[in-house]
C-alpha cells in the first residue's frame, strides 16, 4: 500500500465536499474544483477527513494511482481553502508586461509583443509593469485555486523568453536562481 496514500486528508474549515461514484468536488472560499477518480481507487469522507484506499496492495498501477489520487485531493483542499500563488519577474531593458483583454501582453525584446491567453481559473496581478534598466525587474503575481492550471500558465509565460545566462535577461520565477556565465575575456597580445 502507498505510504502517502495511507495518510488521511483533513478537510479545512469552510470547505464543502460532494462525492458520488467517481466524481469528487470541493467548494471553498477560493473557488470550486472537480476531478474524476479512477474506479479502482476508493475515497471515503468521514469525521471531517478524507481517506483514500486501494483494494489490491500488490498491483503496481493501483499503488501509483493510490498515492497520486491522495496528492491531487490534498492539492484541491489547499487550493479551495488558501489558494496557490507564484511571483514572477522580467529582467531586461525596455521589457514590460500588461494585462489586456484576457491576455498577458509581454514586450520582451522581440519585434512584436507576445500574447499569452490567461485561463479563467487564473488571476494575474501586475505590481511593477516595466523594468528599469537591468537592475529593477517588472514584477507580477499569478494566483489560482487550481495548482495544475497555475503551474502550466507560469510555465507557458516563462517559455516566451527564458532567462539567458550572460546578462540574466528574460522571464523567471521570483525564487529562481539563474546560473550566470562569464563572457569572453579579451585576450591581450604580447
Amino acid at each position: 500500500m502507498s505510504r502517502i496514500g495511507k495518510k488521511p486528508i483533513p478537510v479545512p474549515a469552510g470547505v464543502k465536499i460532494e462525492h458520488s461514484g467517481t466524481s469528487f468536488k470541493a467548494t471553498g472560499p477560493k473557488g470550486t474544483l472537480q476531478m474524476n477518480i479512477h474506479p479502482d481507487i476508493a475515497v471515503l469522507v468521514e469525521n471531517n477527513q478524507i481517506v483514500v484506499s486501494n483494494d489490491d496492495a500488490n498491483n503496481r498501477q493501483k499503488k501509483a494511482l493510490h498515492g497520486t489520487t491522495r496528492a491531487l485531493i490534498q492539492n484541491m483542499m489547499v487550493g479551495v481553502s488558501k489558494g496557490y500563488q507564484r511571483d514572477m519577474q522580467i529582467f531586461g531593458t525596455g521589457y514590460n508586461v500588461k494585462e489586456q483583454g484576457g491576455k498577458l501582453v509581454l514586450t520582451v525584446g522581440y519585434c512584436n509583443t507576445v500574447e499569452v491567453p490567461i485561463p479563467k481559473s487564473v488571476k494575474v496581478e501586475i505590481k511593477t509593469a516595466a523594468t528599469k534598466g537591468n537592475d529593477t525587474p517588472a514584477v507580477f503575481t499569478v494566483s489560482s485555486a487550481d495548482k495544475h492550471a497555475l503551474g502550466q500558465f507560469t510555465s507557458n509565460v516563462r517559455r516566451v523568453r527564458p532567462p539567458e545566462p550572460y546578462q540574466g535577461k528574460g522571464i523567471r520565477y521570483a525564487d529562481e536562481h539563474v546560473v550566470r556565465k562569464e563572457g569572453k575575456a579579451l585576450a591581450s597580445g604580447g
